[in-house]
């Protein structure tokens, strides 16, 4: 076990008169939709491992799960997110056919109003930033003051999906457009050890040019139909096709459907740039959070998703130890 104090008093053993401190340590949530219920599991273990972070950043589900943990209220989205089959996490979509995404968005807003209320980022007992996008111009914006809730929704607001969100006259979307683990917003508020907590699915990969795309033997696997349980024009533009289930040997599969398109998409642009932004500025941990082949939209799957993040924190712990414990610096900055 290790622990990470940062507040500078004659009883702390790490104190030495004015001569060094403990460095302050960051925690950056990546984004993954779904897959980042593994974060609420990764936050569990690191608090049972002694490390309390000075700064918390999220992108997209990463600002959910990190706006919670910064408010006191892990314990309350756990329970949430463990509560959730597919049929309730239906019943959460509230299909809008007339604003800016296919999901309006209202009744999560509701949920999260909630639990947490007129909350504000400037008044959490730990430093917190959501991200998020700005439509038009493409700003990465970071949401450091005002309104917890409306921070969070912008950040996860996929495009196409979740309608946009405005704050203070901008109309936002999803961070992870722009920054999916932003290790620079953790540095740029303070953090001077950041760990980085990355959703790493083995449904996208470092993907290559195929010179000769017709010379391919084998079809591609049939989309797994028992991952969703809707019905009718909703399943039909997630799955494709037209609802038939052609089987054979010289069956096709489908063409994707409208939702799988968008979202394979936008998994594949995500970790592109995932990779670009942790080349040009590294954190001092990286830890992966595996998840598998668990869908972006498989929310009901926090159990397993929970564990897995417990499981990547123990694995690291040395390493994330290396770079916290004897993490020290001169006090006049040196």
């Amino acid at each position: 076990m290790f622990r990470v104090a940062y507040r500078r008093n004659d009883s702390d053993p790490g104190w030495d008169g004015g001569r060094s401190r403990r460095a302050k340590v960051g925690i950056v949530l990546g984004a993954g939709a779904a897959r980042g219920w593994a974060h609420i599991g990764a936050l569990q273990e690191l608090d049972a491992l002694g490390l309390r972070p000075d700064v918390v950043v999220g992108s997209s589900i990463g600002s959910l799960v990190g706006g919670c943990y910064a408010a006191g209220r892990l314990d309350m989205l756990e329970a949430f997110a463990r509560s959730l089959t597919r049929r309730r996490v239906f019943r959460l979509l509230d299909f809008s056919f007339s604003g800016g995404g296919l999901i309006s968005g209202e009744r999560l807003r509701a949920k999260l109003e909630a639990e947490l209320g007129d909350l504000r980022i400037e008044d959490l007992p730990i430093r917190f930033a959501g991200v998020a996008t700005e439509i038009g111009d493409g700003h990465e914006i970071w949401l450091r003051r005002g309104g917890l809730v409306d921070a969070i929704r912008a950040s996860y607001a996929l495009p196409g999906v979740f309608e946009p969100v405005k704050v203070d006259g901008r109309w936002l979307f999803d961070g992870a457009i722009v920054n999916p683990v932003p290790v620079s917003v953790a540095r740029a508020l303070g953090a001077e050890r950041v760990i980085a907590l990355n959703i790493s699915s083995d449904n996208v990969g470092r993907g290559t040019a195929i010179q000769d795309p017709f010379g391919r033997l084998e079809p591609p696997p049939a989309a797994d139909e028992s991952a969703s349980d809707n019905s009718g024009v909703i399943a039909r533009w997630w799955r494709g096709g037209n609802g038939s289930s052609r089987s054979g040997a010289g069956a096709d599969p489908p063409a994707p459907g409208l939702l799988t398109s968008m979202v394979n998409a936008f998994d594949i642009l995500q970790d592109r740039i995932m990779r670009s932004r942790l080349a040009g500025d590294p954190p001092d941990a990286l830890v992966q959070l595996k998840v598998g082949k668990i869908g972006m939209f498989e929310f009901h799957r926090a159990d397993e998703l929970i564990a897995l993040g417990r499981e990547a924190i123990r694995k690291a712990a040395a390493e994330i130890k290396e770079h916290t414990e004897p993490a020290r610096i001169n006090a006049a900055g040196g």
